[in-house]
């Protein structure tokens, strides 16, 4: 149990440094952030997430620390999904871009309003009803099919919205932060239940989403060239997805007085085989992902130079 001094530190620490983030990415507004700087914030967000899961498990429970980390991968893994839709929206929109930084902020503090508010309400269906796992494992399996069969295919369009938004003038600054606020939504009905199927702790469910959030803006700058690369990304999220919610649906048979099925007995998801087929899967789909985009760039260069001969 987090105690309430807990949450009103964490909670300050985590809006001070938000606000810092605020204060620089306004500041430099009309700078293009470099392949430097972001990796250097990246590899600051990284360190302070895993310093934070590490003293979890020092000052509240290991199975927190377990959880959060579970959680977190999860989360993170989930932006980088994402990630591909914001270049896709700021490509089309054509923002400016010493713009897509602020435009990036906003966006993702939006995004943290909303889900706070969906992990609120999640909270309290969860605790009323155990059965309601049934839906988010459904729905997580649902999305994960729908995922695979459409990978990267599907190119982002613009919405009713947008097109009224856009007939009344508005800008391309504006059109963007409108268009990554709606998105935000739509992947929170993703990742709010994929994050309930590894840990019930709210407290866990809140920092792991926050620190997931908060590197997304320099993640952005530092894969924008690589996620071409990342080809398989979508079909690995989508067996993330799929697992979590085969795992959701085994908790609810078993919280609903349902622990056979058929007469086979339903299997109870460790935690730590969960976060085993995170990582695993996450690490699978990278080594596939590159392997094959090499394959596939060392084919178009020998190409090229037998059209050259």
């Amino acid at each position: 149990m987090i105690s309430s001094r807990a949450w009103a530190i964490t909670i300050v620490a985590l809006a001070l440094f938000l606000l810092f983030d605020f204060f620089i990415a306004y500041r430099d507004r009309h700078k293009s952030t470099s392949l430097k700087k972001a990796t250097i914030w990246v590899f600051i967000y990284i360190s302070f997430a895993v310093a934070f899961g590490v003293s979890l498990g020092i000052w509240a429970t290991e199975q927190a620390r377990a959880e959060f980390f579970a959680g977190w991968i999860t989360e993170y893994s989930l932006s980088f999904d994402n990630l591909f839709v914001f270049i896709l929206i700021l490509a089309r929109l054509k923002v400016a871009k010493e713009k897509e930084e602020l435009v990036l902020l906003i966006g993702i503090v939006s995004s943290l309003f909303l889900r706070g508010i969906f992990i609120a309400a999640g909270s309290a269906i969860v605790h009323r009803f155990e059965s309601i796992f049934f839906f988010f494992g459904a729905f997580l399996i649902y999305t994960a099919v729908r995922l695979f069969s459409q990978g990267k295919e599907e190119e982002w369009h613009e919405g009713r919205a947008l097109l009224f938004l856009k007939k009344r003038g508005a800008s391309a600054f504006i059109l963007a932060l409108t268009a990554i606020a709606i998105t935000n939504v739509l992947f929170a009905f993703d990742s709010i239940p994929a994050i309930f199927g590894l840990t019930k702790n709210t407290y866990v469910i809140v920092t792991a989403n926050v620190f997931a959030l908060m590197g997304l803006r320099q993640l952005y700058f530092l894969l924008g060239g690589l996620m071409s690369k990342m080809i398989y990304l979508t079909e690995g999220l989508s067996i993330i997805l799929a697992f979590i919610g085969v795992k959701l649906i085994f908790e609810a048979a078993i919280a609903t007085h349902h622990p056979k099925v058929f007469g086979i007995s339903v299997p109870e998801i460790s935690l730590t085989f969960s976060l085993a087929v995170i990582i695993g899967t996450l690490a699978v789909t990278a080594v596939l992902s590159l392997i094959t985009s090499k394959k596939i760039k060392d084919a178009g260069l020998q190409e090229h130079e037998s059209e050259g001969e």
